[in-house]
């Protein structure tokens, strides 16, 4: 067996890694058959390297030695060396690499060290055969004399600061040059290439308050369902409408120059929780009845939408209150002022307080598909993707086997298991879905 040779494989429920051997020389016991389960701590395999090695095995696994005549200065060098024995897990003593009184190039070269500078990872061994450094020359500083990647980085430094003539580029230890600017900063470079290091973060505040109230949304037990939605005809509607926003002698309330995809969308959320207002409602537990807690669904007339917005503090959810009461353009009006009280970091506590039902439109920033989590006393909340342009068969009557451009767009929609159920969801879902690729439908419901 030759060293970084695979001697097992571990598998977990999310990965499988290969383990393999420290050690060339003749396995001589496996303690465990093909299919077993190995335990942590005890042997697994014995390994006879060459310096304990029986002498058949040893025939096995060298070459003939060569007289002195006619071996070469490196291979007298290396026949100097006396290997080891060990069997897994055990390491057992070294003998001396060669006895004292030797000649001068002999006594320059460096002393090899106790048995612990061959504890090791494989990736330390590697890393050592591809910076050509002999790992017993080492002085491992990691736990019970291991040695780590960054005593072979110190050592090839101070090999390097001594040596005559500059070794290959290849054979250098990493250092911030070997990366282009374009492509990993100085800090990433050392992040990568040198050892592990941790730095405590203090959360800010928002992201406090985030951990806090996430923690407590997934003890809400959720499920998703996902539906793609046809923009093709609200696309064409923003359009008409953006131009006539656009005309200095049609334009609309003076605060909304344009609109976006999402006050059609909250007002098509509001428009379906009409006729479902199981998905307006919040689930409060009465914990003072003596036989435990006692769920209530209670249920409320106004539509407070909030909106999570991506700003410089991080994430927040300011509300639109009243959201049945408005039309378009109001929420839209709404959003530009929450958006900019947002960016500026003064919302008020009022502004993000309310909130019956949440609608998160990831698609701004480039997202598809996503799994939102349904915030505290809500019932359910909707995801929007990024809108992307499709082939597709078209709809018309006569025209089945017609290929058309289409903009379509992914909802995601997570609701709280306990109160709303896949079909109630489901129809839910489709009432905003009709009402997206039928925009015009809105107008039927201006208040």
């Amino acid at each position: 067996m030759e060293e970084f040779s695979p001697l097992c494989e571990v598998q977990s429920d999310k990965a499988s890694v290969e383990i393999t051997s420290r050690f060339a020389g003749v396995v001589k016991k496996l303690y465990y058959d093909a299919g077993e389960m190995a335990k942590v701590g005890k042997p697994f395999v014995d390994i006879d390297i060459e310096g304990d090695a029986k002498k058949e095995d040893l025939e096995a696994l060298t070459p003939p030695e060569l007289t002195p005549q006619t071996a070469s200065p490196a291979q007298t060098a290396k026949s100097e060396a006396v290997p080891m024995h060990t069997t897994a897990p055990e390491l057992r003593s070294a003998v001396p690499a060669a006895a004292s009184g030797g000649n001068s190039a002999q006594s320059a070269r460096p002393e090899r060290k106790t048995t612990h500078a061959t504890f090791a990872t494989p990736a330390v061994r590697n890393l050592s055969k591809e910076l050509d450094v002999d790992i017993s020359h080492i002085t491992g500083t990691g736990k019970d004399g291991r040695v780590l990647k960054e005593d072979i980085y110190k050592f090839t430094q101070s090999r390097d600061s001594v040596s005559p003539t500059q070794p290959p580029a290849s054979a250098q230890p990493p250092s911030n040059a070997a990366f282009s600017p374009g492509v990993f900063s100085s800090h990433e470079a050392l992040g990568a290439m040198g050892p592990q290091k941790e730095t405590p973060l203090a959360m800010t505040r928002t992201q406090e308050m985030m951990f806090k109230a996430m923690t407590r949304s997934l003890n809400i037990p959720h499920f998703l369902y996902a539906d793609e939605v046809d923009f093709t005809s609200l696309v064409e509607l923003r359009r008409r409408l953006n131009k006539v926003l656009a005309s200095p002698t049609m334009g609309g309330d003076g605060q909304t120059s344009k609109l976006s995809y999402l006050p059609f969308i909250i007002k098509a959320v509001s428009m379906a929780l009409y006729k479902y207002p199981i998905l307006n409602a919040r689930v409060e537990v009465d914990s003072s009845s003596g036989n435990g807690s006692k769920p209530t669904l209670v249920l409320r007339s106004q539509h407070n939408i909030g909106v999570a917005m991506d700003t410089p503090q991080g994430l927040l959810v300011p509300v639109i209150k009243n959201v049945g009461s408005l039309n378009v353009l109001g929420i839209a009006a709404e959003l530009i002022r929450l958006q900019s009280l947002a960016v500026a970091g003064k919302l008020a506590p009022q502004d993000m307080a309310g909130g019956t039902i949440t609608v998160s439109n990831i698609g701004s920033i480039g997202g598809t598909y996503l799994s939102p989590v349904v915030v505290e006393k809500e019932v359910a909340i909707l995801g929007v993707g990024r809108m992307r342009t499709v082939p597709a068969f078209s709809t018309a009557p006569g025209e089945e086997d017609k290929v058309v451009r289409k903009e379509v767009c992914n909802f995601s929609w997570s609701a709280d298991h306990r109160v709303v159920d896949g079909a109630t969801l489901a129809r839910a879902a489709d009432v905003v879905r009709a009402i997206v690729e039928e925009p015009d439908v809105m107008v039927m419901h201006l208040r």
